[in-house]
């Protein structure tokens, strides 16, 4: 009897290659519905038979809830095809399987999981029920400051007025985008898979530097950036550099929740420190912690409450920071549009001792999603940046990167920021004449020359039960008093105007003295 040859595998009565067993499975694909494999794994050197374990897979796995009623499970050509083995145990399991009432099959629709199966609650376990009782024996970091809910995220989560992190989306260049996009896919190639340079790609940071000196005052070079995932991820790398667990660090009051999160999951001691009109207080400061480690600020813009740094504030905090040996990390999230004056320059323009770390993103000028912002980083600190960023993640992905770097050198990046500045005014000021027709005397409104939102201030206001009454007027309101560490010296809203139209403004303001 003739052997089969070297690379050939026997099925049924015929031997096929490699090559023709790939032909056949694909063909047997083609012809019959697509389907879902549980985790199946057949052993031939068991004493069971592969029916059996067939069987006993997928028995286990619509019992447990892995597989649900009405879904459709593979064909026993696809099976055997996967699982490498002959047709036959594949039909002998789907045989007892549909005989047990576990499988239905129907002409022309394949076969699926029985419909009259009862829906089973996934039950509470042995295991499950052991580590809720002993779950004081699992510890956890005590140091993590979770926030407890997503400011203005009330209600569904969805799009709708004042929700502030929010940008007009309908107005992005998505046609100049998808171009770039799919010019760049023809360009990827196998090397593009690898991991990507920790510092992020060459182009992208060059077209940041560039952009960084010229629009922002930054003073900084290619080999400074540090592309990262968002701004958070800037926050996070920058605490792991820099801090240890138990620093103390300045942070505005009222301030960002999210960053304060991270500072404290480091294991820091958040230090509030208030905020006034001309934005932190450093004398305060000095006085609640002389020496603490480092200082969060929002100089440009600050957040919450809109107000720009003043040229004194920024010099005193260079000072603290030089004299205290401690760091300043400079937090610029969307000073790109500003109203009534060109932008503001960098805090880390006027630094002439490397004691700043700027943080940029594009969530705000570009689009959430995107995923992509920047650290500046002091020459001497560029090697522990890399480091620490090499134990994180590695490098973030290079794809939309690349894709960026033509947004920006091609000049798209300029004109939709000058676009979008003039239509973010224009519902800035529509806003806050609703306000003032609405609302009168009873508001007070913060600083409102930059950004997207704006602060309104209210006495007497239970500005937390208001937000949630909100929601079923279809508005979406931050709680100013959630954003304060400690008591809150404010009560009011932060009112994100960035994805409401001007036509929009009015009936929502109208929405809101309803709620009040």
């Amino acid at each position: 009897m003739p052997q089969p040859k070297a690379g050939f595998r026997q099925s049924g009565s015929s031997y096929l290659s490699p090559g023709e067993r790939v032909h056949y499975a694909r063909r047997a694909m083609k012809r019959a519905p697509s389907g879902i494999f549980p985790v199946i794994a057949v052993d031939k050197r068991l004493a069971q038979s592969l029916y059996k374990q067939i069987y006993d897979c997928y028995r286990k796995a619509i019992l447990d809830g892995s597989l649900r009623a009405g879904q459709r499970v593979a064909s026993t050509r696809v099976l055997a095809s996967e699982l490498g083995i002959s047709r036959i145990p594949a039909l002998s399991a789907y045989a007892q399987l549909l005989a047990e009432g576990y499988f239905e099959s129907r002409v022309g629709s394949g076969t699926i999981v029985s419909r009259s199966l009862p829906q089973r609650a996934q039950p509470v376990t042995t295991e499950a029920t052991q580590l809720t009782r002993s779950r004081s024996r699992r510890p956890i970091s005590k140091h993590a400051l979770l926030p407890t809910s997503r400011h203005g995220d009330y209600g569904d989560g969805g799009l709708g007025p004042f929700r502030f992190g929010q940008i007009a989306f309908d107005h992005f260049p998505l046609q100049i985008w998808n171009s770039l996009v799919t010019r760049q896919a023809r360009r990827t190639d196998a090397r593009s898979f690898k991991y990507g340079d920790h510092m992020g790609v060459s182009d992208l940071r060059e077209a940041i530097a560039t952009y960084l000196r010229t629009a922002r005052a930054v003073r900084c070079e290619a080999r400074q950036i540090m592309i990262v995932s968002g701004s958070q991820v800037g926050l996070e790398i920058t605490t792991r550099a820099l801090l240890d667990p138990g620093s103390r660090v300045w942070v505005e009051e009222p301030g960002y929740t999210l960053a304060r999160a991270v500072i404290a999951g480091r294991g820091c001691k958040i230090v509030p420190v208030p905020v006034d009109i001309e934005g932190l207080d450093v004398l305060a400061g000095r006085r609640k912690c002389q020496h603490a480690r480092a200082a969060l600020v929002t100089p440009s813009h600050q957040f919450p409450m809109g107000v720009t740094m003043s040229a004194s504030r920024r010099l005193q905090l260079l000072d603290w920071a030089e004299s205290a040996g401690s760091w300043i990390i400079e937090d610029d999230y969307d000073s790109e549009f500003r109203y009534d004056s060109q932008p503001i320059g960098s805090l880390q323009g006027l630094d002439r001792n490397a004691r700043v770390i700027y943080i940029g993103t594009f969530s705000k000028v570009l689009f959430p999603s995107l995923r992509l912002g920047y650290l500046v980083i002091p020459p001497d600190l560029v090697d522990r940046f890399q480091a620490v960023r090499f134990a994180m993640d590695v490098s973030s992905p290079t794809f939309l990167q690349a894709v960026l770097a033509d947004f920006i050198r091609e000049g798209h990046f300029s004109r939709h920021v000058r676009r979008m500045r003039a239509i973010y005014e224009q519902r800035r000021d529509g806003l806050i004449e609703s306000i003032r027709r609405e609302l009168g005397a009873r508001v007070e409104i913060a600083d409102a020359q930059a950004g997207m939102h704006l602060a309104v201030i209210m006495k007497g206001i239970a500005d937390r039960e208001v937000a949630e009454r909100a929601v079923g007027q279809k508005i979406w309101l931050a709680p100013l008093s959630s954003f304060y560490a400690d008591e809150p010296v404010h009560r009011g809203f932060v009112l994100g105007f960035g994805s409401t139209s001007s036509e929009e403004i009015p009936s929502a303001v109208r929405r809101l003295r309803a709620c009040l």
